[in-house]
């Protein structure tokens, strides 16, 4: 049995697991406790690279940033960001553009509370609580961060696969669409469902946790894209989409997910 070196900060359930802290661990952080980890290291076995998987989940999200703003975009919203890491949004956007202005969306409050300390000493960022499932709650939240009349960007990585259909997600994203301005773009990453390593005992691990998952295929996950334009290569593999040359590669058999950029329309 793992145990912590520290005591959990005021108002954590530190025997829970929690998915976003699992993340963290499969980064390699250290923002995580016995039972995040534990529960890790189970679906480690069945998955061995979930770690790997993860790696290359971050490294999308990096290009697809940096595309973001090569193309102009100076408002990204990061829904469901979770712990800081490294190689953050702000961080990769504003190597690029420094008035590039990134806010931070998690629901849990020690997520953000973290993120606070970490992420909000800068210019140009802001991090703010919100649930992605209260959409008539987080839109208004959001229009005092950013201009919804001018272009903006929202992320919404690895996230969409902890929303079961009754809640909606597909109606929510269309929300967060028609509220932004034409040019508007999605970015998104989700667990496909194609995995038969993803055994009934591996999925009890995110069900016994803070979110279980809702994994889809390749047809409904693109489906979060209607209104927008699919810019190339489409919804691929993370590791597909517009990998930096020289880049090596890992197995397709070892992806989890599919992910793609859409403009708005």
């Amino acid at each position: 049995m793992m145990t912590d070196p520290r005591p959990a900060p005021e108002g954590v359930d530190p025997t829970t697991p929690n998915v976003a802290r699992m993340y963290d661990y499969y980064l390699g952080g250290k923002d995580n406790f016995a039972a995040d980890r534990e529960a890790a290291q189970r679906i480690l076995k069945v998955f061995p690279d979930t770690r790997l998987s993860a790696v290359e989940n971050r490294a999308f999200l990096a290009r697809a940033v940096d595309f973001l703003v090569k193309e102009g975009v100076r408002q990204i919203v990061d829904i469901g960001s979770g712990l800081p890491t490294q190689g953050n949004v702000h961080e990769i956007a504003h190597r690029a553009a420094p008035g590039t202005h990134v806010v931070y969306v998690d629901y849990d409050p020690v997520v953000v509370t973290h993120a606070r300390a970490i992420l909000g000493r800068g210019e140009n960022v802001s991090v703010l609580q919100a649930d992605f499932r209260e959409p008539d709650v987080l839109l208004p939240a959001l229009e005092g961060l950013v201009d919804l009349d001018r272009p903006v960007a929202f992320l919404l990585f690895a996230i969409l696969h902890f929303i079961p259909d009754e809640a909606k997600p597909y109606e929510i994203v269309g929300r967060l669409r028609d509220a932004s301005a034409p040019g508007s773009y999605l970015a998104v990453s989700h667990a496909r469902d194609a995995r038969p390593d993803l055994t009934p005992g591996a999925l009890e691990v995110y069900n016994r946790a803070t979110a279980s998952l809702a994994l889809r295929t390749h047809a409904e996950i693109e489906r979060f894209f209607d209104g927008y334009e699919l810019l190339e290569p489409g919804l691929v593999y993370p590791e597909d989409w517009r990998p930096d040359a020289g880049r090596p590669r890992f197995p397709q058999t070892a992806s989890v997910g599919y992910g793609g950029v859409g403009r708005k329309l």
